[in-house]
């Protein structure tokens, strides 16, 4: 995978896909969900997350209390040590890793603490769950990180061609 060219696709339809899905957000359709899930299992049959790894390499997911126990346990640390070596409070209140990428990345692309992994990491690119609409704020964003979700999107945009 050419991740230098899937970004800069993504970033010149990234304005085109924002309008898209506001207007997908509005209209709601009954379909979304299961529409959205067939495209994210074609989607997931063609991108290798282990090949890509755009999303540990890029950003980082939110921490919750249960996250940073379990990893806190998983690497023999207090929780309070977890905390000060590897996160901080972002702008809306969260923890969020330090660095990018992420240090439990892998040079093999292969996630250390992946039995252990955050919530937020297990369930990305969220593209599977129930009520898509309310997430479809999120997904623009990950156009830009995650070609499955770009892929996804542009697939969407075909069906619904509104």
């Amino acid at each position: 995978m050419d991740i230098v060219a899937f970004e800069k696709k993504a970033k010149n339809k990234f304005q085109d896909n924002k309008s898209f899905l506001k207007k997908l957000k509005r209209k709601k359709p009954n379909n979304l969900d299961d529409i959205t899930k067939r495209f994210h299992d074609e989607a997931f049959e063609e991108i290798d997350c282990l090949e890509c790894a755009n999303c540990c390499k890029t950003t980082s997911p939110a921490f919750y209390q249960k996250d940073i126990e379990r990893l806190s346990q998983k690497l023999k640390m207090s929780t309070k040590e977890f905390i000060n070596t590897y996160l901080h409070l972002d702008d809306e209140k969260e923890y969020v890793l330090n660095e990018s990428p992420c240090p439990f990345l892998g040079a093999d692309n292969l996630c250390i603490v992946y039995d252990s992994r955050p919530k937020a990491c297990r369930e990305y690119p969220h593209t599977d769950h129930k009520r898509q609409y309310q997430i479809l704020n999120k997904s623009i964003n990950n156009t830009l990180v995650c070609p499955a979700v770009f892929i996804i999107v542009e697939r969407l945009r075909e069906y619904y061609k509104f």
